[in-house]
């Protein structure tokens, strides 16, 4: 099962657990398995079908441009986090 490695500033929303393993393909599937365990956190990743501006997912090491649609192995690690610019 992938690991989901919870950002700080949620862990408010996850009573203080930094990392989970959950069963998905998809990192959307990811989003729902941890709304369904932490009420509240989709708001916090999600705006509609999309993920907030200003986050962005990173599978395997790899920050994603696919967004909620990007998919996940079986092993793979998943961190959510803040998007960086610069120019």
């Amino acid at each position: 099962m992938p690991t989901v490695f919870i950002p700080p500033s949620l862990r408010r929303l996850t009573e203080g657990v930094d990392r989970i393993e959950l069963s998905a393909t998809t990192v959307r599937e990811i989003v729902s398995a941890l709304e369904e365990k932490f009420p509240g956190i989709r708001q916090r990743l999600c705006d509609g079908d999309h993920l907030r501006p200003g986050l962005a997912v990173a599978v395997d090491s790899r920050i994603s441009d696919l967004g909620l649609l990007q998919r996940v192995e079986a092993n793979s690690e998943v961190h959510f986090v803040s998007a960086v610019g610069g120019g």
